[in-house]
């Protein structure tokens, strides 16, 4: 997750620069945002901070808490769960399962239930299955959300159903969304299934995108009186000769399922038409090797401690060029991963956005004689 963070981080000057270059779409939502999962950047957005009822997309924090309990063993797939009477009574007339206090569910099914027909009840019974209660349950939500940064976020219950107290951002929601998809991509299949059957009772994914579009794999519906109609959705489509790309979409408060649907299918396809993800930097690439004073090293090599992808405006790629810019003098003692500066992309003359760049070796001090040495170089210099 740090990782993520810090590539949305890197790319806000980016994103200024995109949207000088490619207009946003106007979108019919309260509040939207559309993410490269792949690059970890932000494309556009609009108020992505600004404070909204999950509903329904809440269920996507109570499946990673449930996938993150599954790993740890603490509950598997084919756990029997005794459905308690609180589960079952959840507010009659939200969406449901259809669970029966009388019959004991998997967590596998729960899963499908939650995802797939967006059940109130399955979120309830998942909750006591993995945490004994309600209340535990919505601790362990609001720890991973600390967790992942999600500064805007807090979780009062793990369906959505209206609670003051449970609200997020269109930015936090894509961030969750991208943990789910990477951290357990074998349980986010699930969002992708169209229907699911149980108790006898055949429910339809809400996700409209999925019979609309072939590259769109998931991911969650929300709707309630007071939030409207939201949705997050996932895409993937081929980057060129770089393999695939993932766009995320967050799209919330529309007036219709029709809208929001809508919207979202316009904001990836504006996203994928516009822009291009390109890699940069192999994480370890030797950006440049600069010299060292006072140290056992005459030079120490600069780089990146991670994999370097962008994403940019159709056409921008090519005119891309790398300026490096660092502390001078560098002195030894170095650690290996110090930023040290920064690379910056120009295109025209003009940033497009800078990078930090790290020591990708230690460099220890030199002897006492070396060290005088270059202390005699630098003040004759």
């Amino acid at each position: 997750m740090k990782k993520l963070l810090a590539a949305m981080a890197a790319s806000l000057l980016m994103a200024s620069a995109s949207a000088q270059t490619v207009p946003a779409p106007t979108i019919a939502a309260k509040s939207w945002l559309l993410l490269d999962a792949t690059s970890g950047q932000v494309i556009a957005a609009q108020d992505q901070h600004a404070r909204i009822e999950p509903a329904s997309l809440t269920k996507i924090m109570t499946a990673y808490v449930t996938f993150r309990a599954i790993h740890d063993k603490r509950v598997s797939l084919d756990t029997m769960v005794n459905v308690s009477v609180r589960a079952w009574k959840v507010d009659g007339s939200s969406s449901k399962m259809f669970i029966d206090p009388k019959v004991p569910v998997s967590v596998n099914d729960l899963l499908h239930g939650l995802m797939i027909q967006s059940g109130n009840d399955a979120a309830v019974a998942l909750a006591e299955a993995v945490a004994g209660d309600e209340g535990t349950f919505v601790n362990l939500m609001n720890r991973e959300a600390q967790r992942m940064g999600l500064k805007g976020t807090r979780f009062a219950n793990p369906h959505g159903l209206p609670d003051p107290n449970n609200y997020s951002t269109a930015s936090d929601l894509a961030i969750l969304a991208a943990n789910v998809i990477r951290d357990f991509p074998e349980f986010y299949k699930i969002d992708s299934i169209k229907q699911f059957t149980y108790n006898k009772i055949t429910q339809q994914n809400r996700n409209r995108l999925l019979w609309l579009d072939s590259t769109v794999d998931g991911m969650k519906t929300g709707h309630t009186d007071s939030s409207g109609y939201s949705m997050i959705a996932s895409a993937r489509r081929p980057n060129g000769n770089a393999g695939q790309r993932r766009l995320i979409s967050v799209v919330l408060g529309t007036s219709s399922p029709d809208v929001r649907t809508q919207e979202s299918q316009k904001l990836l396809n504006w996203g994928f038409q516009n822009f291009d993800t390109v890699k940069l930097y192999a994480k370890g690439q030797t950006v440049k090797s600069v010299p060292v004073w006072k140290g056992a090293e005459s030079t120490v090599k600069l780089g990146f401690n991670r994999d370097i992808l962008v994403t940019v405006p159709k056409g921008v790629a090519g005119k891309m060029k790398a300026a490096l810019e660092y502390k001078d003098p560098l002195v030894a003692p170095l650690a290996r991963n110090a930023q040290v500066g920064t690379v910056k992309m120009m295109v025209d003359g003009k940033p497009l956005l800078a990078l930090p760049v790290v020591t990708l070796e230690e460099v220890q001090e030199a002897s006492i004689f070396g060290r005088a040495w270059d202390s005699m170089r630098l003040w004759m210099q």
